[in-house]
């Protein structure tokens, strides 16, 4: 079974925060089914569908997590 169910899990918490109206909550399940997928992947030596960018129109998952801000 590995690693995989959890995807189904975020897919349950997704399916109610969208019938319970929660989109915030929904769509940040979304993006943390995207990052679990990724991990699992990688886990596995697959590759992902965020690696292979058939989410076309997604921004990268941690490009806003300033990291890399200037003073």
């Amino acid at each position: 079974m590995g690693h995989e169910w959890i995807i189904d899990v975020l897919a349950d918490l997704k399916s109610f925060a969208k019938q319970n109206d929660l989109p915030l909550l929904a769509v940040q399940l979304e993006e943390t089914s995207l990052v679990a997928s990724a991990e699992i992947a990688t886990m596995v030596g697959k590759s992902s569908p965020v690696m292979r960018g058939d989410h076309a129109g997604t921004r990268p998952i941690f490009a806003s997590s300033g990291s890399s801000r200037r003073a």
